[in-house]
């Protein structure tokens, strides 16, 4: 990074875009992921240049920034190809809830707005807490988060974490916690065996089939399905790990669990 704060930065994840916008700071975007969405004006205002796993190296080369910001081990060979090129690069791995109150306060950090990300960040901390506190003495539903459907693949970290804050308890907390999508699969006798009160379900990029769901074998014996109480979220608004999860995401989260 040659200038402080960076004057040119490009967005390979959505996440960092919308923290972007609302510290105020999306000057300094100068090319965003495909992916980003929120707020709905960054589609027509800031070039795509990557997917998720993949990038157009030429087009962010021309762009000339001097911070990329990058996610995960899945953008690794996105970010060495820029290192080797010489640009400068962060790559944030946040998993949980605390990681991405963090990646805020970082990110504002590194554009010189640290007061402003600490404000945000405290914000979303308060939402949390105070909806703990209204679900405080409530009996917790228990809930299967489905974050993709062949394989079966139970919710990351982030997503456990807003489960538990609303009032529920996930299922598979333990595998919440593994990094790789490969380690949190989960089997249909694993779920019916956990008999979650609630399925919430995101299927990373395509429409949830509720139907589906409930005509798995075996599944009508499920509370949730026998119920009824099965719920898609949008992905952008549960499966990036930031602003959107911590708010629009928590919020579905909550009405789920309450319906």
């Amino acid at each position: 990074m040659r200038r402080f704060p960076p004057e040119r930065i490009v967005c390979l994840t959505e996440e960092t875009v919308e923290t972007l916008y609302l510290l105020g700071e999306d000057r300094r975007i100068v090319g965003v992921s495909g992916y980003a969405v929120r707020p709905p004006q960054v589609r027509r205002e800031k070039p795509r240049v990557s997917a998720f796993t993949s990038a157009d190296l030429p087009k962010i080369l021309a762009l000339a920034p001097d911070l990329v910001l990058a996610f995960s081990d899945l953008q690794a060979e996105i970010v060495a190809s820029l290192a080797r090129a010489g640009v400068a690069v962060h790559l944030f791995n946040q998993r949980d809830v605390a990681g991405c109150l963090a990646m805020i306060r970082t990110l504002g950090a590194l554009v010189g707005a640290a007061e402003r990300a600490e404000a945000l960040a405290r914000s979303y901390e308060d939402r949390l807490s105070q909806a703990e506190a209204e679900s405080a003495g409530k009996p917790r539903l228990k809930v299967y988060f489905e974050e993709w459907d062949e394989p079966m693949i139970s919710g990351i970290g982030w997503v456990s974490d807003l489960i538990g804050h609303a009032g529920g308890d996930d299922v598979f907390p333990l595998l919440s916690r593994a990094q790789a999508a490969k380690d949190r699969i989960v089997t249909a006798e694993q779920v019916i065996a956990a008999a979650p009160d609630v399925i919430l379900a995101s299927w990373c990029g395509k429409r949830v089939n509720v139907e589906r769901i409930r005509a798995r074998p075996g599944w009508s014996a499920i509370p949730a399905v026998a119920q009824g109480r099965i719920h898609e979220i949008k992905s952008p608004l549960i499966l990036q790990p930031g602003p959107a999860a911590l708010t629009d995401g928590f919020a579905a989260i909550r009405a789920a669990l309450a319906g």
